[in-house]
């Protein structure tokens, strides 16, 4: 089964999100991960970022208990991605990019806290502004809501992110510079 499918076995085509399915908006994510030319890890990622549920999203599709069986699907690497995508405490990690050299990660469902390398850091950062900008080209409401926000934040995480990742913020959230 691809890995497409899973999802659909999974699920995600029933549950409602902002502007639709929240399949909708997992395969919207991924296609602006693939526009950008992003590694097949993070479209991967992109496609599983909600699996289990985010701190914006509190809704999920799989239980902790099946990350195994998702890794078997998307791979070790894509699915410790999508877990740290789905733990993070967006209150807590959020605030310190632009402000800190090192990002201290806190894990929202077991409380843990370590130090985000970069190489993390950036893949989070790739992820975040992927699924932000897909709901802000999905919806006029969304980007008037959030624009301000979001262009703060993409602005503390640009270090870390790539050209096109970079290019998209600056150009979709322009009115808010």
């Amino acid at each position: 089964m691809d890995k497409f499918g899973m999802l659909q076995d999974l699920g995600a085509g029933d549950f409602q999100h902002l502007n639709g399915s929240l399949e909708a908006h997992l395969k919207g994510t991924e296609k602006v991960l693939k526009s950008w030319g992003s590694i097949e890890l993070l479209q991967v990622a992109g496609l599983y970022h909600a699996a289990y549920g985010t701190a914006g999203f509190d809704e999920n599709m799989v239980s902790l208990n099946q990350r195994q069986e998702i890794a078997r699907v998307i791979g070790n690497n894509e699915e410790a991605l999508v877990y740290l995508y789905c733990s993070c405490d967006r209150d807590y990690v959020f605030p310190q990019f632009g402000k800190v050299q090192e990002i201290q990660f806190k894990d929202r469902f077991n409380g843990s806290v370590f130090k985000l390398d970069d190489s993390m850091a950036k893949l989070l950062c790739e992820l975040t502004v992927a699924n932000e900008l897909e709901l802000v080209y999905s919806s006029q409401e969304f980007k008037l809501k959030y624009g301000a926000e979001l262009m703060e934040l993409f602005q503390g995480m640009d270090s870390y992110l790539s050209y096109e990742a970079r290019k998209a913020y600056k150009s979709a959230l322009s009115n808010f510079a």
